[in-house]
């Protein structure tokens, strides 16, 4: 078997080809975080086009509350939180699991995602509690979910 390389001008067309591919689609390059993580469109792909949650701020060893509101189009509604310094939490555990949705905790970039997505066809309150390691934060959450917006 004989390996031989190619001239730069052959090398050079699949990565043409696939720039173009990329712009077709409409794909994006991943953004980098402050600290070099990558952060790439499937991220967030999936959010419900209602979302509305204030920022948080997390007091280590206290506990916090924050309303959400959601629209229920089956897509997912997100709080982001971090330690301080930026870093993402080791860990989410949930202490008071939602009634009427799911919840996914996962790192994202330098922050921790904390997704609440609606069971199909609910509209009313919701709550759920995650406690942070490390830190021992408790985050509480009074979730309000309507009816998915048709635009």
């Amino acid at each position: 078997m004989t390996i031989r390389a190619l001239s730069p001008r052959r090398a050079a067309w699949p990565v043409a080809a696939l720039a173009a591919a990329c712009l077709i689609q409409g794909c994006t390059p991943p953004r980098v975080t402050a600290s070099g993580t990558r952060l790439y469109a499937s991220d967030f792909a999936g959010a419900a086009k209602s979302c509305a949650v204030p920022s948080v701020t997390i007091t280590h060893g206290q506990e916090s509350s924050v309303p959400m509101t959601v629209g229920n189009d089956g897509g997912w509604c997100a709080i982001t939180i971090a330690q301080p310094g930026g870093q993402p939490y080791a860990a989410g555990l949930v202490t008071i699991a939602p009634t009427h949705g799911k919840l996914y905790i996962h790192t994202v970039g330098d922050a921790t995602r904390i997704d609440y997505t609606p069971d199909k066809g609910f509209l009313g309150a919701d709550n759920f509690a995650v406690r942070t390691v490390p830190g021992n934060d408790l985050l509480r959450v009074a979730v309000t979910v309507s009816p998915k917006i048709i635009q």
